[in-house]
């Protein structure tokens, strides 16, 4: 291999090791100006979209051990890598596609695990990281605010008898 592709394999390497996900987009047929409100989509989700030879990510895959990328590596080929949370690169690739039709999305990996286009689909259709953290917050708070509700419950009962006792004594009066 000539020394210039080898520099571009090590940099293809250098992005999928420092990316927990990958995803293999086709962008067969995609204008320029669509292409660059892609990226710049997936640059605010946090991900990157690159342009990429179908041998030389092959090539870095293989190196890196990842599962076996033959089925999506095909015709024009665009890897979003990034270090944030795949989701919300999954979310912008499919309503980008709902927009304008393109790109499509072939299949990926998420933590050296091979992804279908279906899985991929799914990870967009996931709430947000922040919204299953809060969520998840949430379901934790329950027990504590129903466990102090319960210990304060005879002390609320016993002021309510008492007050009631004073207002029916102020009655009588």
């Amino acid at each position: 291999m000539r020394p210039e592709k080898t520099l571009i394999v090590a940099d293809v390497r250098e992005k999928l090791k420092s990316s927990p996900y990958l995803l293999v987009v086709d962008y067969t047929g995609m204008k320029v100006p669509h292409f660059e409100e892609l990226r710049t989509r997936l640059t605010g989700a946090g991900a990157r979209l690159s342009v990429v030879r179908n041998t030389f990510l092959k090539i870095a895959a293989q190196d890196l051990k990842m599962p076996e990328l033959e089925g999506s590596l095909a015709g024009q080929t665009a890897m979003v890598t990034g270090e944030a949370d795949i989701c919300a690169a999954a979310k912008v690739l499919k309503t980008f596609h709902a927009e304008f039709q393109k790109p499509t999305v072939r299949g990926g990996v998420l933590d050296n695990a091979a992804l279908t286009t279906a899985q991929v689909a799914e990870l967009a259709d996931l709430p947000s990281k922040e919204a299953l953290q809060s969520k998840l917050l949430g379901l934790l708070q329950t027990p504590a605010t129903q466990f102090v509700r319960v210990l304060n419950e005879p002390g609320a009962s016993l002021a309510r008898v008492l007050q009631a006792k004073a207002d029916a004594a102020g009655e009588a009066a």
